[in-house]
This record gives C-alpha cells, structure tokens and sequence, in this order.
C-alpha cells in the first residue's frame, strides 16, 4: 500500500472518529426553488418595483403644536357714544405748545427690512435675510421689543433709534459670526400713531414716521374737514390737555396749519363747543384702546397656555411610542443579516422611508475582512404570496470589484429580507482544519504513549 493511500484511510478514519467536519452555510444552486440572479443596474431596478410600504410613523410625529382654534378675546366694543351740541358759544383759539419729539423710536408692531447684498457667498449664510429682502417681507417687533432673526435670534430695538437699531444688528451679526453688512429700514410705521375723528371725509388713524407730521397733512389724509359750519373747530388732545383751533382762521393762518403732532394725539373736528363733550370723546378713545390692548395680550396668554399644553401632548404621545417601540410591544419591520459579517443580527427597516442593502450592512459592521467572500453576497427573498413558501430568489451581489457596490447602495430591502455573506475557500479550509487538528494531535499523543 503506498504512503498516500495510508494517509488516505487515515484521514477518513480520522475525520470519522471525530465527528463531522465543519459544515458552513452556503447557497445551494443546485436547489430547484432556489433562482439566483446577478444583481447589475436592471435586475436592481427590477427587484425595487416590488410593492412595498414603508411603516408610518403616528401622525404625534408630524403634528406641531398649533392652536386648534382662535383665542376666544373679548368679542366687539360696544357702539361709541357721542351726542353733538346745537348751539356752540364763543370760539376760543388754544393753540398746542411747539413739539420736538427728536428722531423716530422704533416700537412694537413697527417693521423692520434687513436687506443683505445679494450674489455674496459671505451673505449666503444668511438664508432667512435675503429671503426677506427677495420677498420684501421684514420682521415685526413683537410685545417684548424684539425682533426674531434666522440664524442670529432675538434682538432688542423697541425704544431705540434707526441708528441705535443698526448698531444692535451689527453686533448679533459679529457675535453670531455672520458677514455683518446689511441695510435696516423701517418698513411700516404701526406703533405710534394720530386717531382722526369727527367731521372728517374718512375718519381714522394716521401713522407717525420718520418725517414729521402737520396737522394739515393729517386733515388732508382723511380727507379733509367735510364741514362749512362756522363755528366747526379742530380739537387736539395731548398728554391729558385739550387744545383747539377754529377752522374759519385753521386755512387762512400758515403757521397753525404746520402745527406738528406727536405720537399720541387725537384730532376730532367738531362742530359744537361743549369742551366736556369733546374730553368725553377722547377719554372714550382712549379707553377703547386700553381694552382692546388687554384683550389682545388676554387671547395671547390664552393661545400661549393652548399651545403649552399640546405640545405637551405631542411629547407623551412620542415618549409612549419610543418606549413601547423599544420593548417591542410596537411590530417593527425587519431583515436578517447572517454568515461572514463582522455582527451578525436584525436590522430595523426605518419608519416613512426605505433602506439599502448598504445600509443594512455597514450598520452592522460590514463584511468581515478575515473570513467574508465578497464576491458572494447575497439577498435572500422569500415569494411575495404568503401561500408560496418554497420560491426564493437569491440576489447575488459580487463586490469583488468595489465599484459593484455602489448597486447595494441602490437594492432597496424588502421586510424579512436575508442578507447572507458566503466564507473564503481558504476560511472553509482553515475552520476544518482547526476542527480536527485538536484530533490528530490526540491520537498522535496517544500512539506515542502506546
């Protein structure tokens, strides 16, 4: 008998004293349920057309915590009253002391217009701005003075000059790194105003701006005094006093015609002269805004508690179904990752969207560079009718080549997917080889002994 022949039966004796070789897993082509397909741009395309629908989040998780409704407030005023005299007496001319108020001071509800210089890539950063400026859409300076700014936050103007203003915006946009040219404006005048009444063509409020404000200017905005009473005269009420100008002598006299208003004043043109009647009419002015104020900043605080709570809501909502999704009382799609891998495991499809092969792989390590065959990476699928258990089609990837990888970044997972990484030839060779060295070196000890 030769010396390979002994070796031979040795071998076999060996390997049948010891038990089994090592047996890894592999895909069988031979298998007549089994069809393999080499995965290339078309077959991708192919294998993605099959119908699947990624698992949704709960509606928690893309609700905002808007209010549902609007504030309740505080309903309609009531009707103004005012009853005229018929019978005026004497015209007494009682002209307002000269106002200087100093340059415009910026307060709530004014609009500010930040404008960058467009084609930068410096101002580029400021997304929110030049959409602004494209849009000419500006920032409102909200109850607390500020106004709120993308990328930059919250900076106080209320009370202060346009030139105080620029001075704040510069430094937000140094302190927040931010290429800090721009232009401010003021791109509505809402804060400070003059209330026009009485025998007016179009009775109502007249903004105060940035240049100064004449008593005709304001008459002539409403319309003008719609009056040829001769005893009609203009009243102005300021800080508590009531002023008054009678109209017979208001256009025949320049300088009573430039008298300048301030933020604050009401203007009623009358036609009596009962000064009481005229104080009521402001007071009830100025009530009427006193209300009005607190029943705005009322449906504010109602509407803040509002939203407070939903979004409280929101939050348990999404709280409960990370913890029940975590104690997988939530059924959560999945696919399967087995053979030479450096983690085996499960892999979670993601909610509202699709996952590649790549993804799958690379979050459980990838292929294991000691023992992985990258030229036998499969994609295990099951028949898409849950009737027909037996036809499996076998997705072969080969990676060899890396730029083949780019076709698992493209292979979409379907639900009970099974992602198996065949071993190295040589990984076979060396796992028998460990199995039955332990064997060999037994019996060889124990002839030794014999």
């Amino acid at each position: 008998m030769s010396l390979r022949a002994a070796a031979s039966i040795y071998l076999s004796v060996l390997l049948s004293g010891c038990g089994a070789a090592y047996i890894s897993s592999d895909v069988i082509r031979s298998d007549a349920n089994l069809r393999v397909i080499e995965l290339t741009a078309e077959t991708v395309a192919i294998a993605n057309s099959a119908h699947f629908a990624p698992q949704n989040l709960p509606s928690a998780f893309s609700s905002i915590a808007g209010a549902g409704g609007q504030p309740r407030g505080s309903g309609p005023l009531p009707d103004a009253v005012f009853q005229p005299e018929d019978r005026p007496g004497a015209l007494e001319m009682r002209i307002p002391p000269a106002a200087n108020p100093g340059p415009y001071r910026i307060g709530t509800g004014d609009v500010l217009l930040l404008a960058t210089p467009q084609g930068q890539a410096s101002a580029e950063e400021l997304a929110g701005l030049i959409a602004a400026q494209n849009r000419r859409q500006g920032y409102t300076v909200q109850d607390d003075g500020s106004v709120a700014i993308p990328d930059i936050g919250r900076i106080m103007v209320a009370g202060r000059t346009l030139q105080e203003a620029e001075d704040a915006v510069f430094d937000a946009l140094i302190a927040a790194r931010i290429d800090p040219r721009f232009s401010l404006e003021l791109a509505e005048f809402n804060s400070q105003r003059v209330s026009v009444g009485g025998a007016v063509a179009n009775p109502g409020i007249v903004p105060v701006t940035l240049t100064p404000l004449f008593l005709d200017e304001v008459l002539a905005s409403v319309g003008g005094v719609q009056t040829g009473d001769d005893y009609a005269i203009v009243r102005i009420y300021r800080d508590g006093t009531l002023y008054q100008v009678p109209v017979s002598e208001l256009y025949s006299d320049r300088g009573l015609q430039r008298i300048r208003l301030i933020r604050g004043d009401s203007i009623f043109v009358d036609t009596t002269f009962n000064l009481d009647r005229a104080q009521g009419y402001f007071e009830e002015q100025i009530q009427r805004a006193e209300f009005t104020r607190r029943a705005r900043s009322d449906a504010l605080a109602e509407l803040q508690s509002e939203i407070s709570l939903r979004r409280n809501a929101l939050s348990d909502l999404r709280d409960n179904f990370r913890s029940r999704l975590e104690l997988g009382a939530i059924e959560q799609d999945h696919v399967f990752i087995i053979g030479e891998v450096t983690s085996p495991g499960r892999f979670a499809l993601p909610f509202n969207n699709t996952a590649s092969v790549a993804d799958a792989l690379m979050e459980n390590g990838g292929v294991s560079p000691e023992t992985g065959n990258p030229a036998q990476i499969y994609v295990l699928r099951g028949s898409t009718d849950p009737r027909d258990i037996s036809a499996i089609t076998a997705y072969r990837l080969n990676a060899r080549n890396a730029v083949n990888f780019i076709l698992a970044t493209q292979m979409e997972l379907r639900p009970n997917d099974i992602i198996f990484v065949a071993e190295q030839p040589v990984t076979r060779w060396s796992r028998t080889i460990n199995q039955i060295t332990p064997s060999i070196i037994g019996l060889g000890t124990r002839a030794i002994n014999d």
